[in-house]
């Protein structure tokens, strides 16, 4: 095994909109920031098709172009973007270590994570095949495209419920598939499910497939689990809210984390519960898990990261 080390004052674990604000931020700042990408540069966006809801793209863009935009800005400002992942943390001392593609070592003075969340999927071949082309994790980010279209959503819980009140109000037509005989939402949640006309509920029900032309979404077959009956429902739209996965396990014994995984910062702040140890995006979000929001906090992460070494003027630097 390589024993290659590095310093740097500011590492950046993650890319996606989170990382690479608080690569702009901390490459303007002088902190000259070393980002690891991960394995899905760019994030979670490199999976949507088109974006409409991130400010200062007047027709939209597509995922993958608005992610490459950001990157060329962070690299263009110095940031020194590699391609890989981190293996394992150690947290113990200051600088701290972060091991990269289980080879080499970085010891670094303040940590950006920004390794944001994924979304769970039912786990259908049909699901993958149409993701980004009727099949989508986020309402929010992707309901205004089925304006006066049927649609199904899939899940019981809070989010699935707020998820399927959204779309009611641009849909047509909103089938919202249980699989048990009950919802896991709060009573206030399905209430509001219940009293929205042009929901459906189907309890006691699965996904079975994705139907689709070979382009888009054409319709769900669904069974129902107390009658053992197969129904195809014809929509153009297909939900899946079944929870967020963050991508935070590397972290687990080292930082504060809820029950899910996702990393706790200090209210107001980025900071962590370790000294120098920031976290941005996803990762730390489990409410907005928006880009312009994950941005947002990409940009406070490097301010905190900056303002932190500026009142530790003995750490060594590079």
């Amino acid at each position: 095994m390589s024993q290659e080390t590095e310093h740097v004052k500011c590492l950046i674990i993650g890319s996606g909109p989170a990382g690479y604000t608080a690569a702009i931020y901390a490459s303007r700042a002088d902190l000259k920031p070393v980002m690891y990408t991960g394995l899905l540069a760019g994030g979670q966006l490199t999976q949507t098709t088109e974006v409409e809801n991130f400010p200062g793209y007047p027709t939209g863009i597509m995922g993958p172009e608005m992610m490459e935009d950001f990157r060329k800005q962070a690299e263009r400002l110095g940031t020194d973007i590699r391609f890989g992942y981190v293996s394992a943390v150690d947290f113990t001392s200051l600088p701290h270590k972060v091991v990269v593609d289980d080879v080499k070592t970085i010891t670094a003075d303040t940590v950006i994570i920004s390794t944001g969340a994924s979304a769970k999927w039912l786990g259908l071949e049909s699901e993958q095949k149409y993701s980004g082309f009727g099949v989508s994790a986020c309402a929010v980010c992707d309901g205004f495209f089925f304006k006066g279209q049927d649609v199904a959503i899939v899940g019981a819980g809070d989010t699935a419920a707020e998820e399927a009140t959204y779309l009611a109000k641009l849909a047509r037509k909103v089938y919202m598939i249980v699989r048990r005989d009950e919802f896991r939402a709060s009573k206030a949640m399905v209430h509001r499910v219940l009293n929205t006309p042009n929901i459906e509920v189907l309890y006691n029900t699965e996904t079975k497939e994705i139907l689709g032309d070979g382009q888009s979404v054409t319709g769900v077959k669904v069974i129902n689990n107390a009658t053992n009956t197969e129904t195809d429902l014809d929509v153009t739209g297909f939900f899946v809210a079944i929870g967020h996965h963050p991508n935070t396990d590397i972290f687990k014994g080292w930082l504060h984390m809820d029950e899910t995984g996702y990393i706790i910062t200090r209210p107001g702040s980025t900071e962590t519960n370790v000294e120098g140890v920031f976290c941005a995006g996803d990762a730390q979000d489990h409410i907005y898990r928006q880009a312009v929001t994950a941005a947002g906090t990409g940009c406070m992460a490097a301010i905190d990261a900056e303002r932190y070494l500026a009142g530790k003027e003995h750490v060594v630097t590079a």
